[in-house]
């Protein structure tokens, strides 16, 4: 039973398009929020009791603003959905004694090159790696591991930065891309990771890890655009996915999170299911973004806004499918780097199977694509369906009613 001082304090709220929805499912868990933002309120207003603008991605800064609450308001939990906030909330969770993820294993999972040597230790199923760092010849270690191969910023997310060399005469091109990546509110140091190239498809799995316990209940078959860049252009959840009781591959992901110590709070993970077997590609210490916890709950009526507030207040989360629909998304991206001058997406059930369609850039907005810019997006489009088959084919349909008008943007 909460009371009148009782808040649940969230750390960046993100944009309101990929995010609202987990904001609003946590307002409705019955305590109310506290939110620590970089910017000034807007659409955040309806959901929280109170805000507070500071540097949320800095932890001492966060940590001391939070010491500050708690001697004004019960702060009974605390959570982030941002990636670069996801340490900070946990320094707040430990300062405040609170439940949540230790720093120690936020920061690991945060740096993808920790991650393998733990992963490693363990003796667990991943690429073959290894870092360079500025200044350091990569080719001894390219040529140990093998071309193809991935290069990746050691501190990013959103497969920002992340390029495929296939050959040695790719790779200072693919390492310049990779320093050049940027992230708000993240550092890019330089240090790159490169790691064995997977075939196969890839697959994410929301879940929330309670007291040591893995629960996952979202199950995402992710669909990537053209290489060598490793963007993501869509999802598609089976609510029914055997995988989802697969005892090996929920095993194994299972014990990534031991060996990186993750031991409570909600996590994204991504596997690639090669030929020989699932093999894992890295562990995020956030819900899924894409707004794929949004088309999960479509699937499954499972609200990760109210499984994050149970595991940030130290309950055992209820992950029961509620129903049980395939859904997909897809993200409508501009053949060129563009500025886009119109958009006219197909309305919600104009096209049957079509549950949702909103516009992400609007007139005057440059959109670029890979190296240069990320996610390029001008418009989503969900479904929902009897089958993935069926989604995906509604989702064409919606693709083709939308109309795109733009100007090749000026080099």
């Amino acid at each position: 039973m909460s009371t009148s001082t009782d808040v649940m304090l969230v750390l960046a709220t993100g944009h309101q398009k990929f995010r609202e929805y987990l904001l609003g499912g946590t307002s409705r868990y019955g305590v109310p929020l506290w939110v620590f933002d970089p910017e000034p309120p807007t659409w955040q207003r309806q959901y929280a009791a109170g805000v507070d603008v500071l540097d949320v991605f800095d932890p001492p800064t966060a940590v001391k603003a939070a010491q500050l609450l708690s001697r004004q308001r019960t702060v009974r939990g605390v959570y982030s959905y941002h990636e670069a906030a996801i340490l900070a909330a946990a320094c707040v969770a430990e300062s405040l004694r609170l439940p949540g993820p230790t720093p120690e294993a936020v920061a690991t999972v945060r740096d993808k090159y920790l991650t393998r040597d733990r992963l490693s230790a363990a003796g667990l199923r991943q690429p073959r790696y290894a870092v360079v760092h500025l200044g350091e010849d990569p080719a001894p270690a390219a040529n140990k591991i093998g071309f193809p191969l991935v290069v990746k910023p050691r501190g990013l997310g959103a497969s920002q930065g992340v390029v495929k060399a296939a050959e040695p005469d790719e790779l200072a091109t693919a390492l310049a891309t990779a320093r050049a990546a940027t992230q708000a509110g993240m550092t890019n140091d330089g240090s790159v990771l490169l790691e064995e190239y997977l075939t196969g498809p890839e697959i994410s799995l929301d879940a929330a890890i309670f007291d040591g316990e893995y629960l996952p209940y979202i199950l995402a078959r992710k669909l990537v655009g053209d290489e060598p860049y490793f963007e993501e252009v869509g999802h598609t959840i089976d609510p029914r996915d055997p995988l989802l009781k697969d005892r090996d591959l929920i095993g194994m992901v299972a014990a990534a999170h031991e060996a990186v110590g993750w031991r409570h709070g909600s996590t994204h993970t991504e596997v690639k299911l090669t030929p020989t077997g699932p093999v894992l590609v890295e562990i995020n210490g956030r819900l899924g973004g894409d707004l794929i916890p949004y088309i999960g709950q479509i699937a499954t009526g499972v609200d990760s806004g109210v499984v994050a507030a149970d595991v940030a207040l130290g309950r055992r989360p209820d992950v029961t499918p509620t129903q049980q629909v395939h859904t997909a998304i897809r993200f409508l991206r501009p053949p060129v780097t563009a500025v886009i001058e119109q958009v006219e997406l197909p309305r919600p059930g104009s096209v049957p199977g079509l549950v949702d369609a909103f516009q992400i850039a609007g007139p005057g907005d440059r959109l670029a694509l890979p190296p240069e810019g990320y996610t390029p997006r001008y418009g989503c489009l969900i479904t929902r369906g009897e089958s993935t088959r069926e989604c995906q084919a509604t989702l064409d349909r919606a693709a083709a009613a939308a109309r795109l008008e733009y100007r090749p943007a000026d080099d």
